[in-house]
């Protein structure tokens, strides 16, 4: 066995130095800045959830018990005023009618029901919705222009008396400071909601009716509902809304909470019918302030009109960070089901082809092959991976084993092996890539296969792998690498995310001619190509990705070899998993970035660019960058939203993922039983990954650096090999 002794050269291999590790300092800003964005994101959701409270139309409850509320006010007029203590109720004079219109403002009916007013003359009270006016102020600030009243109708429409005093102010104080914000005055009006006349009125809401005179507040109930949000017809709201002969009324009308198309048609027919019969159309003050002068509006100081404008821009955001929620759901929606059609396409398209009796890469190649294994620090997995590549069926196989200054005694552990077609070289520290490129220089033959120490191959793995080198115009192929260590959940899981989402894609890709990456685990190449690549270049982290898109851009094609199977030692442990990925995701955005020029080249290298940049940026970047928004948004269904359609949108995204696994699994010729730990992958492991690749997406950003990592290894997969 050859030795290769630290402080030598071999050939154009040389020590270099890896940029050091993003500060601790930086490290540490950055999750201070990722847990602050996720505050602001849970606010701003909780937010939207507050102001977009789902109400059904005023005058639906009956009332409950009545026996706190006055004779008086029962028996009174619409007007209950209990400010300073007091206990009075008011009627509308005779041939008086106070338009009132519930649950606005409406981008759509409000200004048609101001165009009507404004035609006939007419001023009216509108009761607006806090988070509405928050939403469109531009119409809160017309109604005052133009000569009408607002008053409060609270801000999300809830029952008052089912919450707590604090919240009930709160609903209060925040539909004013709206108010306060577009129009630029504080309105002593109140309605409640799900009120209608004072006969109706029940000690709960007779307490919350006294509480609100306390916070100087007048309630304004109806005498004559029009019915209009039940749509009954125009004839009917005209109906509904006539008061008796020559008695006034406060009468209830809706300009917003679905179509008010018969409400604006009824208006134009019942004010001028009113007018011809003698009535005068006013408002709350118009019409009681003869009797309670003190109902006009005030203005508001700047201080006000500073909070109410806060108020309205977090609605404001609040809204426009739901919107552009439910716009990444159907993005990424949109590039699922893509991705899901592109995949059983191609991949049952490629089975078959590789299945058919017809199929050959050529003749049968029994070249000898260089197998090169880098290692540093793996003595509890070298022996059995190098034992199962040494004995392979292959008919020429030399183990070249590149250790890279291990202190463990990985060297010694292979020696001790005896195996005549096994040489270790020991080379300087400087990483897998320098480690790969000594064993490319020292490699006494033209193909190659690159295996990781922690991988151990089948038998027929070496002689399966090199077969597609009967094509000359293949210069690496692709192994099917799965994971060994499966008796853990997280081994499980990276299982399933193996044969899915790898192995997989590579049937896709290689349809397409656009493979990105030769796993590290096992892969194989013409020493010819790697050349022409320019070898394994250290400017990444994920080297086999890196050198994979060169050979591509060097004009070789990149294919790969399903029944080429190795089984090996994923990470054990959440930890270690993260590190691998993280390495894994940020070393694939560093390939993409330093081969984005591909995209305009001509031959095999802009096919590559064209075809699997854009592929790897959708559905291996972007896709997983914005499939957190199918949680965030199943999460939030299910606190805010209907909870039955929340979770049948959850499982049907579930079915997908369980239909593409069971494809993968038959295509892999895999048993179906470890998929039982799939819901619980969609449950813990790819929020994890989100998690990874949005860390790593961030270092790329913000230009942060990262060294080679090593994993510690557990000896599963060499002990099973044993």
């Amino acid at each position: 066995m050859g030795t290769y002794r630290a402080g030598e050269r071999i050939g154009d291999t040389q020590h270099i130095a890896m940029p050091e590790p993003t500060p601790p300092r930086l490290r540490g800003r950055r999750w201070i800045l990722a847990g602050i964005g996720t505050l602001v994101l849970a606010n701003l959701l909780a937010i939207g959830a507050y102001a977009n409270s789902r109400f059904a139309p005023d005058n639906e409850n009956k009332p409950g018990r009545q026996d706190a509320v006055p004779a008086a006010i029962r028996d009174g007029g619409p007007l209950v005023d209990t400010r300073a203590g007091r206990s009075v109720s008011h009627q509308v004079p005779d041939r008086t009618i106070v338009l009132t219109f519930d649950d606005g403002p409406d981008p759509q009916w409000t200004s048609q029901v101001l165009d009507v007013l404004h035609r006939h003359g007419v001023k009216a009270t509108f009761f607006v919705i806090g988070s509405q006016a928050s939403r469109h102020p531009q119409f809160v600030e017309r109604m005052v222009r133009e000569g009408h009243e607002v008053g409060a109708h609270t801000f999300t429409h809830p029952d008052l008396p089912g919450m707590a005093g604090w919240r009930q102010r709160l609903e209060l104080s925040q539909t004013r400071s709206a108010i306060a914000y577009a129009a630029g005055i504080s309105t002593p009006l109140l309605r409640l909601p799900y009120s209608s006349g004072v006969d109706s009125l029940d000690d709960e809401h007779w307490s919350v009716v006294r509480a609100a005179g306390g916070e100087g507040m007048v309630s304004v109930f109806d005498d004559t509902d029009s019915r209009d949000w039940a749509r009954p017809g125009v004839d009917a709201i005209v109906r509904n809304s006539t008061p008796e002969a020559g008695r006034g009324a406060v009468v209830l009308m809706h300009d917003a909470g679905g179509d008010r198309s018969q409400t604006i048609a009824a208006l134009d027919r019942f004010i001028p019918q009113m007018q011809q019969r003698g009535y005068r159309f006013a408002t709350v003050l118009d019409a009681f302030g003869a009797v309670s002068p003190d109902l006009a509006p005030t203005p508001v100081s700047r201080a006000d009109r500073v909070r109410g404008g806060l108020l309205v821009w977090a609605i404001k955001v609040s809204d426009g960070t739901n919107w552009l929620l439910w716009a990444l759901l159907l993005l990424v929606g949109a590039l699922t089901l893509i991705r899901t059609l592109v995949l059983f396409g191609f991949a049952v398209r490629h089975a078959r082809r590789r299945r058919a009796r017809t199929w050959s890469w050529g003749a049968e190649v029994n070249d000898p092959v260089t197998v090169i294994v880098p290692a540093f620090n793996e003595v509890r997995t070298i022996a059995a991976a190098v034992r199962s590549l040494a004995t392979g069926t292959h008919p020429e196989i030399e183990v070249l084993v590149i250790d890279d200054e291990s202190d463990d005694g990985t060297a010694d552990e292979v020696t001790a092996l005896g195996l005549p077609n096994v040489r270790v070289v020991r080379v300087p520290g400087g990483g897998k890539a320098a480690a790969l490129n000594a064993g490319v220089a020292l490699a006494r033959h033209d193909l190659l296969v690159m295996v990781d120490a922690d991988t151990v191959v089948t038998p027929d793995a070496i002689h399966k792998l090199v077969q597609p080198f009967a094509d000359p115009g293949v210069g690496a192929v692709a192994g099917n690498v799965k994971v060994g260590n499966r008796r853990r959940m997280i081994g499980r899981w990276q299982h399933i995310e193996y044969v899915i989402g790898f192995n997989l894609d590579r049937r896709l890709y290689d349809t397409l001619r656009c493979m990105p990456t030769i796993p590290g685990a096992l892969g194989g190449f013409r020493k010819a190509a790697v050349s022409e690549a320019g070898g394994l270049s250290r400017a990444t982290l994920a080297e086999d990705t890196d050198l994979t898109m060169a050979i591509h851009r060097a004009g070789w094609r990149v294919v790969y070899e399903e029944t080429a199977v190795a089984r090996t030692e994923a990470p054990n442990t959440l930890g270690q998993l993260w590190r691998q990925r993280y390495r894994w995701s940020y070393g694939t955005m560093q390939a993409m970035w330093r081969h984005r020029h591909a995209v305009v080249e001509k031959g095999a290298s802009g096919r590559f660019g064209r075809r699997g940049l854009p592929f790897i940026a959708l559905f291996s970047v972007a896709l997983p960058l914005l499939a957190p928004v199918l949680d965030i948004l199943a999460v939030y269904g299910l606190f805010f939203l209907d909870r039955t359609e929340a979770l049948v949108a959850w499982l049907a995204v579930m079915v997908i993922q369980v239909v593409t696994a069971i494809l993968a699994f038959r295509l892999d010729k895999e048993p179906l039983r470890p998929l039982w730990a799939l819901p619980f992958q969609q449950l813990v492991y790819r929020q994890l990954m989100y998690l990874v690749l949005v860390h790593a997406a961030a270092t790329a950003l913000t230009g942060g650096l990262l060294r080679w990592q090593h994993l510690r290894r557990s000896g599963e997969v060499a002990a099973d090999a044993a």
